[in-house]
């Protein structure tokens, strides 16, 4: 429950702090004094959207904050999920607006998001003002209040996950489809691309080889010269380099006895021979392999014309990279090869999902549908006592042509307030009165369902007067009874049945106008509701009627 309300320049509220208590509060004040005001500054820590030009004229910034009792309310586990500090006596939650735009918020002091901030004010406090009357031309309000009162929040869970798993596996299988599509589309293509890298069966390194050959066979004849000269030089003649090192070695050899160190130089002279005979051979056999082969050059040729070609076509540089792109294509034709079985096994995936969705949402239907009777002889009940005794509601439900987020269930709230009449839509029939008086019993009817810790109804009596006018106050008085319940009202039958009355009104300063509020005494509160009943004069007889009011 909201326990206390500062406000610090905001509007015409210089400055001002109000303590609530539990039960059934009314706010009452001439018109304009400012009432408003006050819901507005109490919706700014509820996640409202702010304007800096709510501040206070010649003020840089506005402050509201109140202090909130959430004993009994289970919101331990929202709490923790947002890290925040839990207390279940006090819960400050504070909201500053700066004239530069810039705003702030606050839950125990621990900065928040706008979002959260919101999501825990629906948690706390309900404020129905006259406008939200027109949500009961909302289709989907009225759902929600169905299945409020039909307790369908884990089975509506449940159904909600089923359908967000069937619509995100339709557009699996959509996507997938489209891809088909476009990847038949250029199936052929890719064929035509695998077939000419496959058939080319190309090899690491194979080009640098068959340049490497083909540089060689161009230039057999320039090879077997010049290894026709090597040979030669080698031992073509009598001066030849072999015969000359055996004569060294010879010479090397002679002087052994007489020179000991002569024989390591002709071991070294010795190798040299025979390393000479080895290149000399080996010359000699490469001498007989090269041949000039006119069809090996063409076929070389050929070769490396497809790989260039290739090259070319795909915008590549090595044969490696070519055999890496024939594994890529070779990898889409396979995807390619297999969207049937993979379309074939999405749409059982969808058909699965639906058939879970449909089974849940009939099972939703079902159990709105059940909860119908027990809803119309209710809210009936509560307009009956309301002083509509021929009030005929009805809660029409039909299908959906596709199920969508919500179920299947299209609801519509019909309702007649005269004898034998026939009952219509609430837009195409009901008064602003009647209006009021059925928002109100589905707010009594909800109450119990939500649990919300405080109620606000601003100005719900709009429209009625006298008994009926004393029978809403008397339902809000029993709404108290679970919950903290506030009403801003101009009715003395509605302000008299409040546990505690508060009276907004506005002060002239010396230099502007302030809007106050404050707790009435009980002497105050006789004079505050006669003065609603009988207007500026103040009458005796009015007094007395307050009092009784007070009394009762």
């Amino acid at each position: 429950m909201l326990k206390s309300l500062y406000i610090d320049h905001y509007a015409l509220i210089d400055q001002l702090k109000i303590d609530f208590d539990k039960g059934f509060s009314a706010i009452t004040g001439e018109t304009g004094a400012g009432k408003s005001i006050v819901i507005g500054a109490l919706s700014l820590i509820l996640g409202q959207r702010a304007d800096a030009k709510a501040i206070r004229q010649g003020e840089t910034k506005c402050t509201v904050e109140g202090v909130f009792d959430l004993s009994g309310y289970k919101l331990r586990p929202f709490f923790e999920e947002h890290d925040w500090e839990f207390d279940d006596n006090e819960c400050i939650v504070r909201r500053e607006i700066w004239s530069n735009g810039k705003s702030r918020a606050f839950v125990n002091d621990s900065p928040v998001y706008l979002n959260d901030l919101k999501e825990l004010g629906d948690k706390l406090i309900d404020i129905h003002s006259q406008h939200r009357n027109l949500l009961l031309n909302d289709n989907l309000f009225q759902l929600e209040i169905v299945d409020l009162l039909a307790d369908t929040s884990i089975l509506k869970t449940k159904y909600s996950d089923a359908f967000a798993e069937f619509r995100t596996a339709e557009q699996r299988l959509k996507n997938l489809l489209e891809l088909s599509q476009k990847s038949k589309a250029e199936e052929d293509y890719l064929r035509f691309q695998f077939s000419a890298l496959s058939e080319a069966n190309l090899q690491p390194g194979e080009q640098e080889s068959l340049e490497s050959e083909l540089d060689a066979l161009t230039h057999s004849e320039e090879i077997k010269s010049a290894l026709f000269k090597l040979t030669h030089t080698l031992s073509g003649d009598e001066q030849n380099v072999e015969s000359m090192l055996k004569s060294a070695l010879e010479y090397i050899r002679a002087i052994r006895p007489v020179f000991p160190k002569a024989e390591e130089l002709a071991q070294r002279v010795e190798s040299a021979c025979i390393e000479l005979k080895d290149i000399r051979m080996e010359a000699e056999n490469r001498f007989e392999k090269v041949d000039f082969d006119p069809n090996r050059q063409q076929a070389l040729e050929a070769r490396l014309g497809l790989i260039y070609d290739l090259q070319k076509k795909h915008s590549l540089h090595t044969v490696e990279e070519l055999i890496d792109l024939c594994g890529d294509l070779a990898k889409k034709l396979q995807t390619i090869d297999s969207f049937d079985e993979q379309i074939s096994a999405l749409r059982n995936d969808v058909d699965e999902k639906n058939k879970l969705m449909l089974s849940l949402a009939a099972e939703l239907s079902k159990k709105r549908k059940s909860s119908v009777p027990n809803i119309e002889k209710q809210l009936t009940g509560q307009l009956t006592f309301l002083s509509m005794p021929n009030a005929v509601f009805r809660c029409e439900i039909t299908d959906k042509t596709h199920p969508d987020a919500t179920g299947i269930d299209n609801i519509q709230f019909l309702f007649s307030a005269n004898k034998n009449g026939v009952p219509m839509p609430v837009s195409q029939i009901a008064s602003g009165g009647e209006i009021s008086r059925l928002m109100l019993c589905l707010k009594s009817l909800v109450a119990g369902s939500t649990a919300l810790p405080t109620i606000i109804f601003d100005e719900i009596d709009t429209g009625t007067s006298g008994e009926t006018a004393d029978k809403m106050g008397a339902m809000m008085k029993q709404m108290s009874l679970d919950m903290q319940v506030i009403t801003i009202t101009h009715l003395p039958q509605i302000a008299a049945k409040g546990d505690m009355q508060y009276i907004v009104y506005k002060e002239d300063g010396a230099e502007s106008t302030e809007t106050r509020m404050k707790k009435l005494s009980p002497e105050e509160r006789i004079t505050e509701i006669a003065r609603m009943l009988s207007g500026a004069e103040i009458t005796v007889q009015a007094v007395e009627n307050a009092k009784a009011m007070l009394a009762q």
